[in-house]
C-alpha cells in the first residue's frame, strides 16, 4: 500500500459536510451541544479558534481529553463543504514564506481571514507520522461565518475518545482502529 501523500487532507465527509474537531472545556462544549452552534459568551468570537479534520491529531493536541480542564471535551462538528471549501480559498500559512518582508506578511495576514498549518499526522500511540495533516485557524470573519452558517450538526465524541484509548492503554490495537472514524483524501 502506498504511503499517503506529505500533504493531504483526510477526513471524514459526505457529499455536504466535513467533520472538523475541537477540544473545550466542559462550559463551552455544553453551550455548543445546547444550542447547535458557538455561543458568546462562554466561546470567544474575537479569539482565532483552530479546527481539525484528523480525529487522531486533536486526539494528540487534546491528550485524548485529559490534557488539561481546556480541553477536557473533544466535540465532533459537521460543516458545510462549501464553508469549508471557503476556508481554504481565503487562507494564508501561518508562518511568513521566507522571501517577504514583514509588511508583506502582514499585508498578507490583513487579508486572509484564515490560517493554516500543516503538523505531522499521528497514529494510534499518538506517534508523529511521516506524512502531514492540515489544521485551519479562523479568524473573526471565519469564525462568524462558522458559528451562524456552516455548523449543522456538533457531537460530543469524548466517551469515542476515551474508549479507544483505553484500548490503547490495554495494547487492543486492532479494536481501537476498529472504532477510529474512517477519514480518506478529501475531494
Amino acid at each position: 500500500m502506498p504511503s499517503p501523500a506529505y500533504r493531504q487532507i483526510r477526513a471524514l465527509f459526505d457529499n455536504d459536510t466535513i467533520r472538523v474537531y475541537q477540544a473545550y472545556s466542559n462550559q463551552i462544549a455544553d453551550s455548543a451541544l445546547a444550542h447547535g452552534t458557538f455561543v458568546s459568551p462562554p466561546f470567544k468570537m474575537a479569539r482565532m479558534t483552530w479546527i481539525k479534520p484528523s480525529f487522531l491529531w486533536m486526539m494528540y493536541r487534546a491528550g485524548w481529553g485529559y490534557k488539561d480542564a481546556g480541553q477536557e471535551r473533544i466535540l465532533a462538528m459537521d460543516i458545510t463543504r462549501e464553508g469549508f471549501e471557503w476556508a481554504l480559498e481565503h487562507s494564508c500559512g501561518s508562518h511568513a514564506e521566507q522571501s517577504m518582508t514583514k509588511e508583506q506578511w502582514e499585508q498578507v495576514k490583513r487579508n486572509s481571514p484564515v490560517r493554516i498549518q500543516w503538523d505531522p499526522e499521528r497514529n494510534l500511540l499518538l506517534h508523529p507520522l511521516e506524512y502531514r495533516s492540515i489544521q485551519i485557524g479562523l479568524g473573526e470573519e471565519a469564525v462568524e461565518r462558522y458559528v451562524n452558517q456552516w455548523i449543522r450538526q456538533i457531537t460530543d465524541v469524548t466517551p469515542l475518545a476515551h474508549e479507544i484509548r483505553a484500548l490503547v492503554v490495554k495494547e487492543d490495537m486492532e479494536r481501537a482502529t476498529e472504532l477510529l472514524p474512517v477519514e480518506r483524501v478529501y475531494k
